[in-house]
């Protein structure tokens, strides 16, 4: 019977490559900026993860914003608008209460909402906009945050 010698260099390989693989195939919190940085807005965000990240053209990608508020909300409306590099590429507006549970009462809330980009989706550096506003309009919070698509396709990866 022949033993097989277990190295500390295979070791340290092998577990350094889980480090190398698992954060770029699992959720990302990314540096949320609000919009107007002197703003005092009425939600406030703590932060935000992606899942799954890094995001794929043709597969689901959730944002789940954690955020709080010191007055319930009853309704409202977000509105996300996307910027590649510089150019404004996708709008869209949603109903606040079909993105969390309403009415938010005072205190931490998630606002999650899940979306599958085209195929024909472009790799490189996006901007995401949101804007939350009340039943009655009222501004409760706007952010921006970065975040990129990659170059290579997941169909891509399974051809090669």
């Amino acid at each position: 019977m022949t033993m097989v010698q277990f190295s500390p260099l295979l070791a340290l390989i092998f577990f350094s490559s889980f480090l190398i693989i698992i954060p770029f195939t699992f959720a990302k919190s990314a540096d949320v900026h609000y919009c107007n940085k002197k703003a005092n807005y009425p939600v406030k965000v703590s932060g935000l993860e992606i899942n799954p990240y890094p995001i794929s053209r043709g597969k689901n990608t959730t944002f789940s914003i954690a955020a709080s508020t010191e007055e319930p909300i009853s309704g409202g409306k977000l509105t996300v608008d996307v910027t590649y590099f510089i150019f404004h590429v996708y709008s869209e507006d949603h109903n606040l209460c079909s993105e969390t549970s309403c009415p938010v009462s005072e205190g931490e809330f998630v606002v999650s909402h899940s979306q599958v980009l085209p195929g024909i989706t472009p790799p490189g550096s996006y901007t995401l906009k949101m804007t939350m506003v009340d039943a009655n309009k009222k501004q409760l919070t706007c952010i921006t945050f970065d975040f990129s698509i990659g170059f290579v396709a997941p169909e891509s990866l399974a051809d090669a």
